[in-house]
């Protein structure tokens, strides 16, 4: 195996290469709304590593992309899982509209920071290390087609659970932080919606036979609202409203979307029993409530064999001559719930490093690009 001066001599020269991925993976939309997209970057990712010896399969679903699997080595062995997804959020035709770009250090282009830099940098290091006989331990690459809607439309969430087991570590290839944080602890996220239904009635003629759904939504907002508990970790937040038509008129339907953010899964389970019983309870009479939720993200819980993982790995970089690290925690979901969920001490926002995620303003850094290439490699070789 090549020593530490090699393998960073031999990554600085793949750079145009990554690059040249980076901008194929970039220029596909790969939205909510192009399964087609994600399943082509997926059998895509599937011709580069078969060569390399990687037995690949795929778990299928109707209503979203696909879920690629790929493996080395002894499976019956403690292995590494590297992780990360190939979706996006951005709508079809974006792709075409705003292009892979650079810019001097600047990088642009939809999804260029979440997360096809760090899907890059996972695709190039691993066969690095293979092509130098890597051998100390057996890999296995798991890599969502529906993470940015939280697998609401497919079972990835219980196959993520069902492939991390028996993983020794793992290391999700998500957006790294310009201040060098690795994240060792995530909130979870879930979305909720609310609707009420009332009686319309006519707010001069008549306004006795209505029943105000967005009176009723009023009461019931505050009950929502006053459900975040900050020393448990968890915040409820009711970020939409709407409701009724005209001014003149006893509003006969209203609605509202809720985020929840939480720590640990007690409080989410805490928050959902109380949802039920504000649907239940009625403020305006004649009134009815229902919800439903529209997204769910497990939290990323801090593992004791997260934080020795993380200090193991910030002796390794030190020793590589890298960015000094810190340990964070953050209150963005991600799949690396899964892989703690499973008890895989894991670190994650290993990828490219960059800002402003999911809007036309994102952007990654370059030459993030390869430093965190190097980074991956190390703590492979090391860890």
């Amino acid at each position: 195996m090549m020593d530490k001066e090699e393998i960073c001599r031999e990554i600085d020269g793949m750079e145009p290469a990554m690059i040249d991925t980076w901008k194929k993976l970039v220029n596909r939309d790969c939205g909510p709304d192009c399964k087609e997209g994600v399943d082509a970057v997926g059998r895509a990712v599937e011709r580069f590593l078969k060569p390399l010896g990687f037995k690949v399969r795929f778990h299928v679903y109707e209503k979203a992309g696909n879920m690629l699997v790929a493996e080395y080595g002894d499976m019956t062995k403690p292995f590494v899982l590297l992780t990360g997804h190939m979706d996006t959020v951005f709508a079809r035709g974006t792709a075409e509209e705003r292009p892979f770009q650079m810019t001097g250090d600047r990088v642009t282009g939809p999804g260029v920071l979440d997360m096809k830099g760090g899907l890059t940098i996972l695709l190039h290091v691993v066969r690095l290390l293979l092509a130098h006989g890597y051998d100390r331990h057996p890999i296995k690459i798991v890599l969502a087609g529906d993470e940015e809607t939280g697998h609401k439309n497919s079972n990835g969430g219980a196959d993520y659970l069902e492939e991390a087991k028996g993983a020794l570590m793992g290391f999700n290839m998500e957006t790294g932080f310009l201040n060098n944080g690795i994240v060792i602890e995530r909130k979870g996220v879930a979305q909720y919606q609310f609707d009420i239904d009332g009686v319309g009635a006519h707010a001069g003629n008549n306004p006795r036979d209505g029943r105000s759904a967005v009176m009723e939504l009023c009461h019931k907002a505050l009950d929502i609202g006053n459900l975040t508990d900050c020393e448990e970790g968890t915040t409820v937040n009711v970020g939409v409203i709407s409701g009724g038509t005209v001014a003149n008129a006893v509003p006969e339907h209203a609605s509202c979307k809720v985020d929840v953010r939480f720590s640990r899964q007690e409080g989410i389970d805490r928050v959902e029993k109380a949802f039920r019983q504000i649907v239940e309870k009625t403020y305006v009479e004649g009134t009815t409530t229902r919800f439903s939720c529209l997204v769910k993200v497990s939290s990323m819980e801090r593992l004791p064999g997260s934080e020795a993982l993380f200090h193991q790995a910030e002796e390794i970089a030190e020793s590589w001559g890298l960015p000094a690290m810190k340990a964070i925690a953050v209150g963005g979901g991600s799949d690396s719930a899964y892989l703690t969920r499973a008890g895989v001490p894991t670190l994650c926002a290993l990828g490219v490093k960059g800002e402003f995620n999911h809007t036309v303003r994102e952007w990654a850094e370059k030459k993030s690009l390869t430093e965190r290439a190097k980074l991956l490699a190390a703590l492979l070789l090391h860890l």
